[in-house]
């Protein structure tokens, strides 16, 4: 054979035995040329050593992957569990952004994709706790940077989306603390329009609703009337139509589309009788002896009552008894007793909340020796079930006073 024909010979060979691969090295893409030894494995023609390629799908290695689209990165993430969001900050900007921005708390209300976390301040702390993932993880939120007067005195709490307010008393009047979730920071405001204390409050979905109170004006104190609604989204509140009655020391609750407003007292004293506001209507309609059943007590708490499911449950404060409403004939049903001492002070100290379709309730034990910490309980009730609910125990290993100052439940 002649050279010429020789060499044709010899560069048709090559090119036969040639594939293209991509080597990614410093986000810089190179192409870079394999060819085939006479074991059939791929060698980096570029280096001068061979290096032997594990056989596998042809496209892994012949053409290059591209990294996922934003919009199902975003899905993703928004699928994390929400106390492992702080890993994702030091991952890069973008990862850090969209949870800074409050951006993937967006996404997970869109995908109905949500964790509740119960955030209570306990006896003798100086800092807020947040319970995740059914109480299995914990945190420390940072400390209320508020003053001695605020931090000593009487609070009420609220959540409204990704926000926590904090409703009490500074030296130079009543304040309201805000912290946000995404930020993991304390910001002071927005003012109510109408300050109060001692009032009812309940959360619906982003909003947050607050109903009578006392306002202090000038020294002279007096109940309210007045309900407003507070919006995470543009950090400020929106005045509704006031109630049927002025009440204090009363509770709410979020139940079909409606909120309701229960019990209390105001200048006439105790009142059994509840009232619900229809956001569709803008209209308040009271509902009669609604807690007609309840022993009323003198200095006793504002009703302990929670939403699971639409049903509506209480503690009775003078006996520890669960009950729930039944709707059709505006009474009462007996569900047994919680294992927690209501009675102990006469409804304070307790926090009794839903915790997505549970119930919780937190307090000092009637079934524990040691009752000086808190102790938590959950139970999936069945209203139509003749069954005692069956309470469990949850470990905590946190040792909390079991008097619970503030108690909320944030969903996002």
């Amino acid at each position: 054979m002649s050279k010429e024909k020789e060499s044709v010979a010899e560069e048709s060979d090559k090119k036969d035995g040639e594939e293209e691969g991509e080597d990614v090295t410093n986000n810089e893409r190179s192409i870079v040329v394999y060819n085939s030894n006479r074991n059939g494995c791929l060698v980096n023609a570029n280096s001068q050593q061979s290096t032997e390629v594990k056989p596998q799908d042809a496209d892994y290695y012949s053409t290059y992957i591209p990294s996922l689209n934003y919009e199902l990165e975003n899905l993703i993430l928004a699928r994390f569990p929400r106390s492992e969001y702080w890993k994702l900050s030091s991952v890069n900007k973008r990862f850090s952004g969209l949870v800074k921005t409050g951006e993937l708390f967006k996404i997970r209300r869109d995908i109905s994709f949500n964790e509740p976390s119960v955030l209570m301040l306990a006896s003798g702390e100086n800092c807020w706790w947040a319970f995740d993932q059914g109480f299995g993880s914990f945190r420390r939120l940072p400390v209320l940077p508020s003053d001695i007067c605020f931090t000593s005195g009487d609070k009420e709490s609220l959540c409204a989306g990704t926000h926590l307010l904090v409703s009490g008393r500074e030296i130079e009047g009543l304040t309201i603390w805000r912290y946000e979730l995404a930020v993991n920071k304390w910001f002071k405001g927005p003012s109510m329009i109408y300050p109060r204390c001692l009032f009812a409050s309940a959360t619906c979905g982003t909003y947050a609703y607050v109903a009578g109170g006392i306002a202090v004006s000038g020294g002279a104190q007096s109940v309210h009337n007045t309900v407003e609604k507070y919006d995470p989204e543009t950090r400020s509140w929106t005045p509704l139509p006031i109630m049927t009655k002025p009440r204090k020391l009363c509770s709410g609750c979020y139940m079909d589309d409606k909120f309701y407003v229960i019990g209390g007292r105001n200048d006439d004293g105790e009142l059994t009788c509840g009232e619900v506001f229809d956001p569709k209507t803008g209209e308040w309609e009271r509902i009669p002896e609604m807690l007609k059943d309840n022993p009323v007590l003198s200095f006793h708490s504002p009703p302990l009552i929670a939403v699971v499911n639409n049903e509506l449950y209480s503690i009775e404060a003078s006996s520890n008894l669960l009950k729930v409403y039944l709707k059709k004939s505006n009474s009462w049903k007996q569900l047994g007793l919680v294992p927690v001492r209501a009675d102990y002070n006469r409804g304070w100290g307790v926090a009794f909340k839903s915790f997505g379709n549970k119930l919780v309730v937190i307090g000092a034990s009637t079934i524990l020796t040691s009752r000086s910490s808190m102790a938590i309980y959950t139970c999936s009730p069945f209203p139509e079930s003749d069954c005692l609910p069956e309470w469990e125990l949850l470990d905590n290993s946190i040792q909390l006073s079991h008097f619970i100052m503030n108690c909320c439940v944030m969903v996002a």
